[in-house]
């Protein structure tokens, strides 16, 4: 695991995750393809992070099993957070200075628009089988 400081374009919020998963994932859900462009890329970060500035975070609460932050004076996309844990997925573009980071895994994978596609070799989870593994962690 890794640990590193981080924060949003305008300074407002600074994050340290000091458990972070360098095995990357891409999320090519509707919703992260609505709420950023394209596929959400993001590192798993336990629920071992500190925040600064929380007062600039908006939370939105997207799915049944988990909320978004962004800061809200800037608009940076900070995480994804899973409700029943706890647990953070930072946006990978937050660490530039990681140089570890390796994607591994790629979800909602049906669901990926024809206009990109990342040459990765990793797992693939489509739609469904992310619905029934949420479904049990309820």
């Amino acid at each position: 695991m890794l640990s590193s400081s981080a924060q949003c374009l305008c300074g407002a919020v600074k994050i340290t995750a000091s458990n972070i998963n360098p095995k990357l994932t891409a999320c090519h859900c509707e919703s992260c393809r609505l709420w950023g462009g394209g596929a959400f890329l993001a590192v798993r970060c336990g629920t071992e992070i500190a925040l600064e500035g929380e007062e600039h975070i908006s939370h939105y609460d997207s799915s049944a099993w988990a909320s978004r932050g962004f800061c809200s004076t800037c608009g940076t996309h900070l995480f994804y957070k899973l409700k029943k844990t706890g647990e953070y997925n930072l946006s990978a573009g937050l660490f530039p200075q990681v140089k570890e980071f390796r994607m591994d895994m790629q979800y909602f994978s049906d669901q990926r628009p024809e206009h990109y596609c990342f040459s990765n070799e990793t797992k693939h989870l489509s739609r469904a089988e992310i619905l029934e593994y949420f479904a049990t962690q309820n």
